[in-house]
């Protein structure tokens, strides 16, 4: 295994170094193709845990949410909603609009999962996992969730909410996922940004109307019945006994 060059900071452990070894550039082809390998290893084991997990529903935000703020409890809201209606819920499994969400779940009577992703600052998991599996590459994590949701709901939050959001947003433009809703939940906090990028897009002809595809909403109602109107996998009505 090649050594960290000088000028970059020690890992803290194989686990939180695996994805900034694989995208520092060029090494070794041995080496290279020994993290190929753990990276499929590490899609395999994503696919053994999330096989069975049924229609689900990704929820996204800020880990800086506490309980009582505004965001916080609309995600709790939402969460035990789509848990309600047959949906599990899947979050990163963190802080925040993360334990929130999970916390709406496990409420609603529902299945509340965590992708949790290793970083040099670890993030304690939130108490309200049914379930929990940990990634060491964010692409991998990213193509599970795209994989296995129905859809992604989308609370306030910082760049890697963003990175999801259009993330998601390219693979619906470009035809790679279909019928897969985005809803962006706190139109307060993603009603000008949203808006801001769709209408200098617009102007500049680098989208067309309507590519973005993101429905905004504040009501966690609204935003069921907008996934169950377009998303592609939904949960199966159980028939009462008579």
């Amino acid at each position: 295994m090649s050594e960290v060059p000088p000028d970059r900071p020690t890992p803290r452990g194989n686990q939180a170094h695996a994805e900034e070894a694989w995208l520092r550039g060029p090494d070794d082809l041995l080496v290279d193709f020994d993290r190929a390998f753990k990276i499929f290893q590490e899609f395999v084991r994503g696919c053994r845990a999330l096989y069975d997990l049924g229609p689900a529903v990704t929820v996204f935000g800020s880990a800086r949410f506490e309980e009582g703020h505004r965001y916080y409890e609309l995600a709790r809201a939402t969460g035990r909603r789509f848990a309600e209606a047959g949906y599990a819920v899947i979050t990163g499994g963190g802080p925040g609009i993360m334990e929130a969400a999970n916390r709406g779940a496990q409420e609603g009577g529902g299945l509340s999962d965590g992708c949790n992703i290793h970083l040099p600052k670890e993030q304690e998991p939130n108490p309200y996992l049914d379930r929990q599996l940990s990634f060491d590459y964010f692409f991998v994590r990213k193509v599970m969730l795209v994989k296995y949701s129905s859809a992604f709901l989308q609370m306030p939050g910082g760049l890697g909410t963003l990175d999801e959001i259009f993330e998601a947003a390219t693979l619906i433009q470009t035809g790679k996922i279909r019928r897969f809703p985005i809803v962006a939940m706190g139109t307060d906090y993603w009603g000008p940004i949203l808006s801001a990028i769709g209408e200098r897009s617009l102007a500049e002809g680098t989208i067309s109307e309507g590519e973005l595809g993101v429905f905004s909403t504040d009501s966690p109602e609204e935003a069921l019945r907008h996934v169950q109107a377009v998303a592609l996998i939904q949960p199966v009505p159980v028939t009462p006994r008579s």
